[in-house]
């Protein structure tokens, strides 16, 4: 059976297309030690995918860290930063080629990420030009996911309906906020684990998600490779 192509696929770019996540949980419990705080790398999973805004505030609860959410964020975002610029970009498997696969049978794929527009760029421009017809990045919106703002703007700026797009996440946040938003969602978990549920489809790798099968989830036919 031959099924077609969404109107969009939407990515989700942290431990989805390459694995910052030990960045991040290095820049968090940089923070936390210097404010004489503790902060673990087990702390750090539950952040996975969380609006900084969000995350600011736990680590000033939880781990003592000293500033506004601005200050913080701004710290963090900065750290991450020099970690990725400094170390390069851990790749994940498969994510490149698939991208290039879509690219070339003209299928618009965005960026959806709540890492901040200084962090994508630093994505945007490791990729061929045009890979992403669409950027949305945490400080271009209000509600973070998992709500479903950052998924309905990404939709919004490419001039597709959501409901036509199909989303690839690694975090049950971006998961849920990608589902609330109506699109069908493609899990592949990496630091922490995807429940099952009716339509989502789960892959343990991108290396194993093909054009097909994209079309299939697509068309309502969930695919679990896990």
């Amino acid at each position: 059976m031959t099924h077609t192509l969404p109107a969009a696929v939407l990515w989700d770019m942290d431990g989805t297309i390459i694995d910052t996540e030990p960045y991040w949980i290095e820049a968090e419990i940089a923070l936390a030690t210097r404010d004489g705080g503790t902060w673990t790398h087990d702390d750090g999973l539950t952040l996975i995918g969380m609006a900084l805004p969000e995350s600011a505030e736990i680590l000033r609860a939880r781990a003592g860290v000293r500033g506004t959410n601005d200050e913080i964020v701004d710290d963090l975002v900065r750290q991450v930063g020099h970690l990725l610029r400094t170390h390069g970009a851990d790749w994940q498997p498969g994510a490149r080629e698939l991208l290039a696969a879509l690219n070339a049978a003209q299928v618009p794929c965005a960026l959806v990420t709540m890492s901040y527009a200084s962090l994508a760029d630093i994505l945007v421009e490791l990729l061929p030009p045009n890979t992403f017809a669409a950027v949305v990045t945490g400080d271009m919106v209000t509600h973070g996911k998992p709500h479903p703002e950052p998924y309905l703007k990404a939709a919004e700026l490419l001039g597709v309906d959501p409901t036509q797009c199909v989303a690839i996440e690694d975090s049950p946040t971006g998961v849920a906020s990608a589902e609330a938003a109506g699109a069908r969602v493609i899990g592949v978990p990496h630091f922490v684990p995807l429940p099952f549920a009716p339509q989502r489809s789960r892959v343990r790798s991108l290396t194993l998600l093909s054009l097909d099968g994209i079309a299939q989830v697509h068309a309502g036919r969930p695919i679990d490779i896990t």
